[in-house]
């Protein structure tokens, strides 16, 4: 159960005492609001206005993780905090439940890697977390529903521009992800997201469903990824994965072998995202 008059009041405590600049945020004009704006920290966090407004006046329903997740990053919480928000939030992890908690150093981990994409992954492969860098190479997240930021689903739906490729070829890569996958749901029995997504999935693609049926339980290793960018052309990337121990996220970083045409473009997409980012922050705050 959240409690939404206690998450109303911490909020607007945590969005007051943040300044513009701690944000990374101008701070030219004359300020009446004590911290950071409504505006700034929808614009920081990915979400609306109004859903700030009505999560600080105990109007809103309770935050999904995901969002519990940017309003920590946002808002730059410690971990106690990001503890407490998740707890007030109703995402408490105790009963054998994924935890969507992204620790304050992977956090940080994150945001000052910014010459590579990289982002974290909760046990289900959920997106929790991402860098410039990474939105700028495979699409905003923040522009899809968080029940579509999962690598399973964008993987067996056919949704996704980029392309997976695993040691042992395409076969090999979907087993690999279906059984770790089904790893997760002996670690976190009780986890009532990870049991909708294996159903979404046995409903829509049948890949996935003959997969499961056989009961496969691996880790998921590290990949090449292809993408296709119309600003650069195609990339072929590394893609390496780091497990936390405390929280068990996945970690993903893209990197390309050094001096290759890979990495030239990598390079010069990095260049393009700072860009795009400063103009869209730019022109959003009021």
């Amino acid at each position: 159960m959240s409690d939404s008059g206690e998450l109303a009041a911490i909020l607007r405590a945590w969005r007051e005492r943040l300044t513009p600049h701690m944000a990374g945020l101008p701070a030219n004009t004359a300020r009446r609001t004590k911290g950071l704006r409504r505006e700034e920290l929808a614009v920081l966090a990915g979400v609306s206005v109004d859903y700030i407004v009505r999560l600080e006046q105990g109007r809103a329903s309770a935050p999904s993780a995901q969002v519990c997740a940017a309003l920590a990053q946002a808002l730059q919480l410690g971990d106690t905090e990001q503890e407490h928000l998740f707890r007030l939030a109703g995402h408490a992890t105790d009963g054998g439940r994924i935890s969507r908690l992204v620790p304050a150093s992977i956090r940080r981990l994150v945001e000052r890697t910014g010459e590579r994409p990289m982002a974290v992954f909760d046990a289900m492969w959920n997106l929790l977390l991402w860098n410039r860098l990474w939105a700028t190479l495979a699409g905003d997240p923040s522009q899809v529903r968080e029940a579509d930021r999962n690598v399973l689903w964008l993987h067996f739906t056919g949704t996704s521009d980029c392309h997976l490729y695993g040691p042992g070829g395409a076969e090999a890569l979907d087993a690999s992800l279906v059984a770790d996958l089904r790893r997760s749901t002996g670690r976190y029995p009780d986890d009532a997201q990870l049991r909708q997504l294996v159903a979404r999935l046995d409903e829509t693609s049948p890949q996935f469903r003959e997969l499961w049926q056989r009961h496969e339980i691996a880790e998921h290793g590290p990949t090449i990824k292809r993408v296709v960018r119309s600003e650069v052309g195609t990339l072929d990337l590394d893609c390496d994965i780091l497990t936390t121990q405390r929280q068990d996220q996945r970690i993903l970083m893209y990197t390309a072998e050094p001096g290759s045409e890979s990495d030239s473009k990598l390079a010069l997409l990095a260049t393009i995202g700072t860009i795009g980012t400063q103009h869209m922050m730019d022109g959003s705050i009021q």
